[in-house]
């Protein structure tokens, strides 16, 4: 895996997950201010979701590139049969 495919793989990863850890601890407020809208979370910790981000995108992404990189599953074997 070349590094431009290794970032734009890292950069897939990171947003799937940026997804699935969005939900995480997500409160409504009680009381919405007014011209707020009412489902927004009243604390949303965002720059802790996207640490948390980062560091599960970077485990899964160390996997990938061990697969990859070990041949356990050889794409270009694939490739050549079909």
């Amino acid at each position: 895996m070349g590094w431009v495919t290794g970032v734009a793989v890292y950069l897939i990863v990171w947003w799937v997950v940026l997804f699935a850890v969005l939900p995480w601890g997500v409160r409504m407020p009680e009381t919405p201010e007014p011209g707020h809208m009412a489902g927004a979370p009243d604390r949303p910790h965002i720059w802790t979701k996207v640490a948390v981000t980062t560091v599960i995108a970077a485990a899964i992404w160390a996997g990938i590139y061990a697969v990859v990189a070990s041949d356990l599953i050889s794409f270009r074997e694939m490739a050549r049969e079909m």
